[in-house]
């Protein structure tokens, strides 16, 4: 029995402002391992999270091998941004700071993603993400100037020339989670379910980073606290986190569920006051709250239509219209109910 149109939605804009929420603990609990460089981070959350969702998923990849094999040149475009972003989301906030990096990688991520769906979808976006971008990517403007000024005045301050190469690394973090967000999406749409799709792309994403984990993750092995940082990257932000991705990707559009995911850098922003000291100065608290403006416009309900229009030649009176998050309903594929 599948779901109604807004239900469905709403429940995958749910499931991906939970990842999101999930990914915003990843820069704090790295500093709890000082010793393990960014590569080794992002190489033990990615790889490992994305080889354990290959495992849990194997019966349906199994199944599903035909239609993956036809989109394999998707399969691996979304695999190989698997194995670049983590390299570059980490490295970034390393340089540039944790709240500074999260807001880069994750508030370019949108523009990016409605690129990509632009140039090889043809999408036209709705006047609900084009607004709730407009708040979100201000929210994540905001965030970035405030840190910075921040980090400059505060105990960890970063050199000119480290934000700069943390702030480029954001941009590569970016577009690369914009394009395997787009892959899966686009997975999803022609048949494949969730799991497949995420266990596909996230299992060989995670196999391309072995290298990197095996030539610099010694120091996870150094301490039981290091090891700790690891076995929680790969298990909850990264395997949790995008299992409840994927679900959210049934439902709403790769450009929606990046929008959705700015959540991720204020709920960054906020631990790196509360728990890494990092400093706040008050424009930042504005770029919290307009972030949290763009998610009220983005996952508040929508009107139900007008009877004559419901009425209208051709109109199918069992099916609810579509949601203005979804702008293109013949590039969402059918509705189903979440994949258990």
């Amino acid at each position: 029995m599948t779901r109604p149109a807004g239900r469905a939605v709403g429940t995958g804009s749910l499931c991906v402002l939970l990842a999101s929420v999930l990914w915003g603990t990843t820069g704090t609990a790295a500093t709890f391992a000082p010793a393990v460089g960014p590569l080794a981070i992002g190489a033990v959350a990615m790889g490992l999270g994305g080889l354990l969702q290959a495992l849990t998923a194997a019966p349906r990849i199994r199944r599903e091998a035909p239609a993956l094999r036809a989109q394999r040149g998707v399969v691996l475009l979304g695999a190989l941004s698997v194995g670049a972003y983590p390299l570059a989301f980490y490295s970034s906030m390393h340089l540039a700071g944790v709240a500074a990096g999260t807001v880069v990688s994750i508030g370019s991520a949108p523009l990016a993603s409605a690129v990509i769906e632009r140039v090889a979808d043809g999408r036209r976006l709705s006047r609900r993400w084009t607004v709730g971008a407009a708040l979100g990517l201000s929210g994540t403007a905001l965030l970035c100037a405030a840190e910075a000024a921040g980090a400059r005045s505060g105990p960890g301050a970063h050199s000119a020339g480290s934000t700069v190469l943390g702030v480029a690394l954001g941009l590569v973090a970016g577009l690369t989670y914009a394009l395997y967000a787009w892959a899966a999406h686009r997975l999803i749409s022609r048949g494949v379910t969730s799991r497949a799709a995420m266990g596909a792309v996230f299992g060989v994403g995670g196999l391309l980073l072995m290298p990197v984990l095996l030539a610099t993750g010694a120091p996870l092995l150094g301490s039981w606290s290091n090891a700790a940082v690891g076995a929680y990257m790969a298990l909850v932000p990264m395997f949790t986190g995008y299992v409840l991705f994927g679900w959210g990707l049934a439902h709403v559009t790769a450009s929606t569920a990046t929008t959705l995911s700015l959540l991720e850098p204020a709920v960054a922003a906020v631990l790196a006051v509360l728990v890494v000291g990092e400093r706040l100065p008050l424009p930042g608290w504005g770029g919290v709250a307009l972030v949290v403006g763009c998610l009220a416009v983005l996952t508040a309900p929508t009107r139900a239509a007008p009877k004559d229009r419901a009425a209208a030649p051709g109109a199918r009176p069992d099916r609810a219209p579509l949601p203005d998050v979804v702008v293109d309903a013949s590039a969402t594929g059918p509705e189903r109910a979440l994949p258990s």
